[in-house]
């Protein structure tokens, strides 16, 4: 499988992994949403169902030995009626407690039979009426074909002796609480549906943002592969030529084959060149770069890297000038620094021409050590400020070839300033040339 194949898997397999983790965590809220609006809506019922239970067993206190009658006055309030004494017959004082008239009181015997009278619309659903002597002392739902619902509870009351001892089922119509229940279930639900979908771009925006530097990291490793590989194609293959004609001839003399060995010699530099910058960069990368910081004065240190090169461009007809003005002292790794000028100095010089000048200015601002290395050469393009310090990328690879060049000096430069916790940023430098500026922190 392919690397961009795997990194598509991936992205799938992120996807639903969080599109997994959104839904849960929306379903779980949304649940316990609804189960707080329903305990909620549900709440007053049920205490009125307490209430009332509490207020019939407050009336058995009077030691009452079973109830006369209960159901709906026609003033449509609900009574409960007791008896202190077991004879019909005798004289009897009576209990009379008002309860909650949207309260159903349904009287029953030990047997679980309806003794109630005046149960109104109830009496056509008698036989729905269910009721389990097991299910006692706990609010609980029923319903009447499925259409008409009502919270309930059963519980005992007890006479002078077991067959005077009575149930009692206490429903309350919930149509109402139960519409409004089913209603915000249909919200919830219709609101977790759209949650999910909204989830789906969620969950492909969040995966995408967390494998982009993955997908960055890919494309730039192909690409580093690739260059890599071309970089050390080229040398290779000259230098596999050149001794390939060199055995042809095994009895030739040097100097006639200087030419070719001199060749060889160069591209076996170069490729010398390219496994020190590339293990430089694969240290980097794994921070595995120790600097050695000493305290320095800048001004000074830069004067003794640029004599040799003074030489160098006079050599060339090119003008290499100073201006250090920064006068102070800086903690730096002189080694690492050396190799930051060497790299500015060396394309500076190489991208000049004839009569051109190159100008190393120091000096100090903003608290800190700024760095300048101008010149007046072919300069580099808009595209080019922005991808200078990339690596492997050359402004003009035929001409970087011819002097040598594998588009990582800069990345190293920007490593190195980097490590030492400044900046570096490429500029024109009008009308010809370009301006390289290093900021470094005292």
């Amino acid at each position: 499988m392919e690397e961009k194949d795997k990194l598509k898997l991936k992205l799938f397999k992120h996807i639903i992994y969080n599109l997994g983790i959104f839904i849960s965590i929306f379903i779980v809220f949304g649940l316990f949403l609804f189960f707080m609006i329903r305990n909620n809506i549900y709440s007053g019922v049920d205490k009125e169902l307490y209430e009332s239970k509490n207020l019939i067993l407050d009336s058995n206190n009077l030691k009452i030995n079973f109830f006369i009658n209960s159901g709906m006055l026609g003033n449509n309030e609900n009574f409960v009626i007791f008896q202190d004494s077991i004879n019909e017959n005798s004289d009897y004082s009576i209990t009379r407690k008002i309860i909650n008239p949207n309260i159903i009181v349904i009287i029953r015997d030990i047997n679980g039979n309806i003794l109630s009278e005046n149960l109104g619309r109830l009496e056509d659903y008698i036989d729905e009426l269910t009721f389990n002597e097991k299910n006692m002392d706990k609010i609980y739902e029923t319903s009447i074909e499925n259409k008409y619902y009502y919270r309930a509870i059963n519980f005992l009351v007890l006479g002078n002796s077991q067959e005077y001892n009575k149930y009692v089922q206490l429903l309350i119509n919930v149509d109402s609480e139960r519409n409004l229940v089913n209603g915000y279930f249909q919200i919830i639900v219709s609101a977790i549906i759209l949650v999910c979908v909204l989830s789906i771009f969620a969950s492909y925006l969040v995966s995408e943002r967390t494998l982009k530097p993955l997908s960055d990291n890919l494309i730039k490793q192909m690409e580093f592969v690739q260059n890599v590989s071309h970089e050390l194609r080229t040398p290779l293959t000259i230098i596999q030529a050149k001794q390939e004609l060199l055995l042809q001839e095994p009895n030739a003399k040097i100097i006639d084959k200087s030419e070719e060995i001199s060749l060889t010699l160069n591209e076996t530099k170069r490729l010398s060149k390219l496994v020190k910058d590339l293990l430089f960069l694969s240290r980097a990368d794994n921070n595995k770069i120790n600097l050695q910081k000493e305290n320095i004065n800048i001004d000074e240190y830069i004067k003794e890297i640029v004599n040799p090169y003074v030489e160098i461009a006079q050599m060339q007809e090119k003008e290499i000038n100073l201006n250090l003005n920064y006068k102070m002292d800086i903690d730096v790794d002189t080694n690492k620094i050396y190799q930051l000028m060497i790299i500015l100095l060396d394309n500076a010089i190489k991208y000049t021409e004839k009569g051109d000048k190159i100008e190393i200015i120091t000096y100090s601002k903003d608290n800190k050590c700024v760095i300048e290395v101008k010149d007046t050469g072919i300069g580099i393009s808009d595209e080019g400020l922005t991808r200078v310090f990339e690596r492997f990328y050359r402004e003009d690879k035929a001409r970087s070839r011819e002097t040598g060049g594998t588009g990582l000096g800069l990345s190293i430069a920007n490593l190195i300033v980097s490590e030492h916790a400044g900046t570096i940023k490429a500029t024109h430098n009008k009308p010809n040339g370009s301006i390289f500026t290093i900021r470094l922190p005292k």
